[in-house]
Formats: structure tokens, sequence, C-alpha cells
């Protein structure tokens, strides 16, 4: 009788564990979900990771097994933390201290909840999963998508930098790819205390699975005469033939070099006013989103009203705008395009997107072209610092950069001789304006020498000695270093031996635009070779010189410019990965791995900083900042480059800058500079330039890194306008006001290491719970205490500025407060931008110094923001290497008490080589009964310090 109650119990044992095996197997760090779905379009297997207790690893295949791979965004070695599985009801149900995620037996569905039982994502009811097989070159994979579900009141925000002016991307969509000025980062921040990362290389999309589709694919199209079947293209050319054209368009579809072959042959459009006219008609009642692809001066009309006003882009690198229209199912409405070209080769496109279907409408949408399987990491957090936070636990910490980078960089397209660029430098300090970096750009190699990784002896005839003299005179020389060689350079031929080039640009004997145009190609940075090579070229022909910096040009990768998505992945493939179509975003990523493993390899106390037109979720433990490439000198470009900015801060990415002043020029601004050369006349269009540049440096002194670059007129402060103008004066103030901020901005750059800081922050990060900042845009933060708010129209003097609740805010010129919780019309005249500061905020104030490390900061002016209690911890270490990571920097606490008036200095934490033992602090207490304006020498209470805790009431 006992061995048959034993072998019963053994029995009822083994039929349990069989049915648990059906349903789930626990793992080391998680479980593994089995599903019997029919469809082999449906998830199979759901597999669930623990990396933190807030750092879920969600993945789902298909197949029967997971495919085994590794992930190139996602730091190896991550540890788990305790979890709990439970098999209740109709979900298994994985548990760690923070989160609650239940997965569906029936159709592995996942849901995140709280530990008090609330949702805070929820995958859309049936999974929301589709797998959909493609193969590629032989290989096969499937294009994913997955749909959460959104409530109305949820707002998105990151997807990396794009140009379309978009912030809150809810009920929005965007494509995610890399060209030049548009970094696709495929993470995104809610308002709802959660951000996904979602793990693909591949062509994805976020909003909307679905492509843009030419016009009569989606619409009954009629010309102007209301004959059904196209638009009307009249074409009318301004040169001396006065050509005229009128011809039937049944799309628009100009947009690469195919498709620009659809425009009229031989028509000198170089000069040509082109209009697309007459009505289309939509088969469905909705809102249609529109996608404008140009080059050239455009505008649109649909019903009449202007839906587009005038936008420009130069005529090699066109932009994407977006805008969406309402339609009714049936009603023919009028169209108009305007179109000036404005070069002989100009790009144009109009495509359109029906109304989403329910299933996707406003909910959280990733799809993407081509993975093994799915993989998106959830994380949570109890604000979005702490998103970020996870981020980079999940992808690594940001380097901090070294203290040079946080000063002013001045570039040009381009330097052209030595002589040129250590005069430049010169100039800056005999005119006493603060600078740290120089760029040298490309074509500093000879003509036909592209890879080579040499100076051009007749232009630059001692390279190390101009690099030398740069260093004599406090600088540091950032160089331009591309991923592309010409096919006759020695460096082409060493990668090219080992099977590391992308050769189909030169089967297909592609010249780029140099001379007479040269055959070349990029290098495979999916190769781990291919990046140990590409580094060992340039540690043998530039390291030696001293060059402080790297400057990653053209890493998406741009082999060609304007071809269409299929040819790009036939020009940088296949990878040592896999297909290009598999690994086609993450180019930058491999790229500047090689750099930054490179130069630590070999130089263990030098920080590494490169520059890159190119990004990818990760890029930031690379010690890389990204800049938002060869945007346009228009004010719309500038409005444009805030948002893009802060979406990328909130990609966990926190450097970022842009080319102060935009990087392509109209013709009215050169001719107006070559004008006042001559006679010394300011036009028209040179009072609006030098006002645009203005107005951009004002901006740009508070993003992370302060940087001009561009195309002539060169954009030197005396260039663009002479010392005793407006725009110059202007300039001066907020390069020496950076400056003089250094130990307020250096202590940020070392939060973003400590503490997962982001720098340049949107509002929403700071007051998440007031509902008026979700779709703000032209404000920031800069840092916890400076509200930045950029003029961005043409002789505006004065803005709308909202102003946060829950705090006051000081104006920064008169110290004036104004009331939380409110939007007013505020001054801004020409030389300034509004800045208000908030109440709590203790601010320290450097020296007066021309470059970052010209004398320590032994008297430092503290402006302390009464109203509410503050904080601010000052961080310093050595500036240049990476002793942090060791332990050596110090920190100084600050702490302000309102109630009682008490500032409270603590006791310096930690040292390194080279510290200041003794110091002076001046403390300055603004208050709302005697407004004092932010100056940097203000008059306080004087405080020696030596490092030992102080208590000074205010």
């Amino acid at each position: 009788m006992k061995n048959q109650k034993v072998l019963l119990n053994l029995l009822v044992f083994l039929l349990f564990a069989a049915c648990s095996k059906s349903n789930y197997q626990k793992t080391e760090d998680g479980v593994i979900i089995n599903l019997n779905q029919r469809n082999k379009s449906e998830a199979q297997r759901i597999r669930l990771r623990v990396l933190g207790e807030d750092l879920i690893h969600v993945s789902a295949t298909s197949e029967k097994e997971f495919p085994r791979d590794s992930s190139l965004i996602v730091v190896p070695g991550l540890s788990t933390a305790p979890f709990t599985i439970d098999d209740i009801g109709d979900s298994i149900t994985l548990s760690t201290a923070r989160l609650d995620v239940l997965v569906s037996k029936k159709d592995g569905g996942v849901v995140f909840k709280d530990k008090n039982g609330k949702i805070i994502l929820a995958e859309k009811q049936g999974g929301g999963k589709s797998f959909t097989p493609i193969e590629v070159e032989g290989t096969k994979g499937y294009s994913i998508r997955q749909i959460f579900d959104s409530p109305d009141d949820e707002a998105f925000y990151g997807l990396g930098q794009h140009q379309a002016d978009e912030f809150n991307y809810k009920g929005k969509s965007e494509e995610l790819f890399q060209y030049n000025t548009k970094v696709s980062v495929p993470f995104i921040v809610s308002n709802k205390n959660y951000g996904i990362l979602w793990d693909s290389y591949s062509l994805s999309r976020f909003g909307d699975s679905r492509e843009y589709k030419q016009l009569n694919n989606v619409f009954k199209l009629y010309d102007i005469g209301g004959q059904p079947g196209s638009l009307t293209g009249t074409y009318i050319s301004q040169s001396s033939e006065k050509q005229r054209l009128v011809r039937k368009e049944d799309s628009l579809d100009f947009e690469d070099i195919k498709t620009i072959k659809n425009l009229p042959e031989n028509f000198p459009l170089k000069e040509a006013d082109v209009t697309f006219e007459g009505a289309i008609e939509a088969p469905n009642d909705g809102v249609y989103r529109f996608i404008l692809y140009y080059a050239g001066y455009v505008k649109v009309y649909i019903d009449n009203e202007l839906v587009v006003p005038e936008r420009w882009r130069t005529a090699w690198n066109p932009n994407s705008f977006k805008f969406t229209v309402g339609l009714e199912a049936g009603k023919k409405v009028p169209i108009r395009i305007e179109w000036r070209p404005d070069g002989g080769k100009s790009y144009f496109g109009l495509r359109v997107q029906t109304p989403q279907e329910e299933e996707e409408l406003n909910n959280q949408v990733w799809w993407s072209e081509m993975n093994k399987k799915m993989d998106y990491y959830f994380v949570y957090g109890g604000s979005m610092d702490e998103i970020i936070k996870g981020y980079r636990t999940l992808t690594g910490k940001s380097q901090i950069m070294p203290k040079w980078a946080m000063g002013y960089w001045q570039s040009r397209e381009r330097y052209k001789t030595q002589e040129e660029m250590l005069g430049v430098l010169k100039e800056f300090r005999d005119r006493k304006i603060p600078i740290d970096n120089i760029v040298l750009d490309w074509n500093h190699w000879q003509e036909d020498s592209w890879g080579s990784h040499e100076f051009d002896k007749a232009r630059f005839p001692d390279p190390k000695g101009m690099v030398d003299s740069i260093h004599a005179m406090n600088g540091k020389m950032m160089i331009s270093v591309w991923p592309k060689f010409y096919a006759n350079t020695e460096h082409y031929k060493e990668f090219d031996r080992e099977g590391w080039m992308y050769r189909q640009a030169v089967k297909d004997s592609i010249r780029d635009w140099v001379g007479p145009g040269y055959v070349g190609s990029f290098y495979d940075a999916y190769a781990s070779g291919a990046r140990k090579l590409f580094w060992k070229q340039i540690y043998e022909h530039y390291y030696p010189l001293g060059i402080d910096a790297w400057w990653m040009d053209a890493s998406e990768p741009n082999i060609l410019d304007c071809t269409d998505m299929e040819y790009r992945k036939e020009l940088s493939g296949p990878t040592a990965l896999g297909s290009s179509t598999e690994y086609f975003n993450t180019y930058a990523l491999m790229n500047a791995e090689a750099i930054y493993e490179g130069q630590r390899s070999v130089d263990a106390d030098k920080r590494v900083f490169l520059l890159t037109r190119s990004g990818f979720a990760g890029l930031q433990r690379y010690s890389t900042a990204t800049w938002s490439g060869d945007i346009a000198t228009r004010w719309e470009d500038m409005k444009a480059q805030i948002s893009a900015g802060l979406n990328f801060a909130l990609s966990g990415i926190p450097y970022w800058t842009m080319d102060i002043g935009g990087f392509c020029v109209e013709d009215r601004y050169v001719s107006a500079q070559q004008e006042y050369d001559k006679s010394g006349k300011e036009n028209a269009d040179l009072v609006e330039w030098r006002e645009l540049n203005a107005r951009w440096y004002q901006f740009g002194a508070f993003a992370p890194l302060f940087r001009a670059h561009g195309q002539f007129p060169y954009r030197e402060p005396w260039n663009i306008a002479p010392e005793n103008h407006p725009a110059y004066k202007s300039i001066l103030y907020y390069t020496n006001l950076r400056y003089r901020l250094m130990p307020y901005i250096y202590t940020l750059a070392g939060k973003t290491y400590f503490d997962d800081y982001t720098i340049m922050r949107p509002l929403v990060m700071d007051f998440q719970h007031d509902e008026k900042v979700l779709n703000l845009s032209d404000q920031f933060m800069f840092g916890p205490a400076i509200m930045v708010c950029p003029v961005y129209e043409f002789q505006a003097r004065s803005r709308e500025v909202y102003f946060p609740e829950g705090t006051d805010w000081y104006d920064f010129y008169t110290g004036k407060v104004v009331q939380g919780g409110q939007t007013l019309r505020v001054d801004a005249p020409y030389d300034r931008i509004p800045l208000y500061i908030r109440e709590g905020a203790i601010i320290p104030v450097g020296p007066d110094i021309q470059y970052t490390d010209e004398k320590q900061a032994d008297n430092i002016v503290l402006y302390v923001y009464s109203g509410q209690n503050g904080s601010f911890t000052l961080f310093e270490d050595e500036g240049t290497n990476y002793n942090y990571e060791k332990g050596y920097s110090s920190t100084i606490d600050f702490h302000y008490d309102d109630s009682e008036g008490i500032l409270t200095i603590g006791e310096r934490k930690g040292e390194f080589e080279g510290m200041l033992v003794e110091r002076k602090f001046t403390i300055v207490i603004v208050n709302k009964d005697s407004p004092i304006p932010f100056e940097y020498n203000g008059q306080g209470k004087v405080v020696d310090y030596n490092g030992k805790k102080q208590l000074i009431k205010l």
C-alpha cells in the first residue's frame, strides 16, 4: 500500500511537471512561456528575462525555439534581480520588488503592473504581435510588429533626432532609419513612467507600421481642367529661353537618383517655377498623413489653405516635412504645390498615408523590416531620469567628456590651409573671444587620396607643427575622419584584401563630387578585424600628431547621396554579421566602437571624444556625441533643432550639438555677404543673416556642446558681423556666459556619468505632472536651474513663455520674480533671449577665462535663489583623463534651507591630483524683495573654504 502511494504521488508529480513544462519553464533569470497558437504569424514562445527589479527583457518567436544571438546595443553581463514565478488562472506572473509582469497563457500578451496592481503598459489584446516571413540573401527572418495599448493622455518622446519639428509622438508616426540630418534611436520615454527600448537594427517604424504611398495609389487625381487620372504639372523656366512645359503628373515621385529621371528631360530646372495643381478625392473620411520631401523652395496649398508655408533645402540634401489634412470621402479638394527647384538636380516628392486602422490608431506601434525574433526592453521608473538611468544600465554608462569639450568650438567647411586654421585661432585669442576647440573638416588630404589619412603637403606642410601650434595657443584640435576610402589608396587595399570593403559602389563605378569624381566605398564596421584595422590606420597616421578628437562624418553610412532605400542597402552590405537589411541602422555604433576601444587600448589616460553624424542606442558608452547634420540656414530649421535636441536627450544620449547658423546656406545670404565684402553695405538679406546667427548662438550656448559650423559665409563671430554690431556683441556675451558657467556645466557633465543625468532637459522631465508642458517643445531646462527660451522668428522682439507651475521663476537679467503656472509674453530684445531661474536654484559662477583650463575656480560666486529649499553638488576632477573611473574626483554639497535662510556648504568628498585645497565662495542671495540680476562678480558674503562643513546665515 505504501509503495502504491509513493507511485501515485510520483505520477501526480510527473503529470504536473509535464503540464508545467508545456506551459512554462523557469530559467535562471526569468521564464519561457510556451503557447499553442496555430497561426505561424503569431508568437509561439515568450521569454521574460529579469535584468533588474524594474528592467524586463521581453522576447518572442514564432519558431519552436529561440534563435541564438546577442544584442549589439545591450551591454553583456547584466545581473538579474530576485523574482518569483506564479501560475495563476490564465496567466503566468513574474514578480520583482517593483513589478508584476503577466503573460497570457492563451496568446502571450504581456501586461506590466506596479505593486499596487495598476497597469503601467499592456500589449494589445491578443498579444499585439505579428511575424511575417522574409528572406534576404539566403537568410530567413521576420518582419515584426508589436502593438501596445495607449491611453488618450499618454505622451511619447525620444526616437532620436528628426527634422519635422515634432516633439510628442502620440498619434504621430516616424520612420526610423539613418540619414544626413536624421538620427534614429529605437527608444521612447512615456509620461506614464516607463520606457521601451526596441532591439532591432533594421528599417523600423513607430506609430504606424505602414509606409507612405504615392498619391495616385490613394486618391483619385484630377488635373486643372477636371479630367481624372493626374494632376497638372507646369514648368516655366525663368532663364533667357523662357521655356514652358505642361504635362500630366500621375504621381509626384522625384525623390532619389532613380526617380528624379521622371522629371522633364533636359528642362532647365535651375531657374524654373514649377506648379503641381488640380484636385484630390479621398476614398474615405478621416485624417490623411502627408510627407513632403523637398529640395529648393516649396509651398503646399490644400483646399485653398496654405498647409505648408515656404520651406527650403539645398538641392543635394533634401529634407522631409510631415503634415496632416482631414478629408471627406468622395469630395474633390483643390491642391496646389509651388516649387522652385533651386538647382539643376533637385529632388521632390509628396506621399500620403490613409487614415490609420483602428487597431493601430493612437496606440504605441513598433514595426521592423527584418529580425530573427522580437526583442524589447521594458524600463520602469518613478521619473524620466529614472527611466534614462535604466536605459543606460542596459546600453552603457555615458562617459564624462573632456572638460575642454564643454567650451566653444569653431569649425568651417572648410579651413583649406594650415595658415588659415592657425590664423583663425590666433584671431580668437587676439580678440579675447573664448574658445577651446578648432576643427579641421574634410579634404585636408590630396584630392585623389580620400582615406589615406595623409595631409596635402602643399596646403598643410607641417601637420605636427600645426597641432603643436594649436596646443601652444591653448586650443584643442578635432579632425574629420570618414569611413570612406578611394579605391586607389593603400588603406582601401588593406581592407579589401580581407573582404572588409563594401564593394557595390566600386563595381558600379560610382564617382563622388570631388574634382573629376573618384571611385571608392566604405569599410565594413561590423567586422571586428575591420574595426581594429580602422583604428590602426588612424593610430599610425593621425595619432602621432597629437590630435585631440575625432569627427566621424557620414556614419549613416552615406556612401551615395539621395539613393532609394534598396540601393542604399546594396551599397552598404553585405555586412560581416549578415545582410544590410537586417543591420541597416547600427553602422555608426560599430564605427564609434572602433575608435573608442582603439584609443583606450593605447592611451588609457586620455579621454576619447567622438562626434558622429549618425547614432544609435548605446552610443553614449563610446564617449560619442552626435550633431544634427547638414541642416539649412532657415528660421524653421533653427526652431526644429530645439525639438530635435530635446527628443535626442530623451533618447538617453546626453551629448548633442548642431551647426550653429545652419550648414547649407541660401544663395541670398551668400550674395549678401559677397556684396558686403565688396562695398561694406549691409542689405536686407545680410541684416537677416546676422540676426539669424545671433539668435542661433544665443540658443547654442545652452546646448550640451557649443559649436558653430557651416558653409560660406564664414561662421567666426567677426565674419558674421563687425565688433560694434549687436550680433557680434550678443555672440560674445553668450560665449563669455558659457565660460563663466563652466563650474555648473562641468558638474552636469559629471552627473551624466555618476547620476545618469540629462543636460538638455525638456520641461516634461522636471514638470511631468504639469499637463501644459507635455507638448511644449520650444523651451527647456539647461540643467536643474536655468530655463532657456530661444527666439526663432525674424525681427521678433518678444515671445510667449510658459512658466511651469510648482515654482516661481527669477528673470535672469533683472532678478524680478514671475509666478509659475502662467503664460506671459516677455521681452526678447535683439541681443538677449529670455532666461529664467527656478526658485531654490544654486548656481556656481567661475572666473573670467578664455579656455576651460586657463585657471581654477578659486573664487566661485554662488547665486542662491530663495523661495524654496535647494541643493547643488559641485563636481570637479582632472578634466582630461579617466581617473574619475578610479574614484579620483571631488564633490562639494550645497544645501539651502529657505525657511531658516541658511546655506550649508558640505564637507568636500574625494580628492584628485591638483585639487584646490582652499578657495573662496562669494554667496549672493536673490529673493523676491530685492531683485538682483545675474552678474559675474555679484556682491555677497565671502566665505573661506578649506573642505570643512560650514553653515552660513544669509
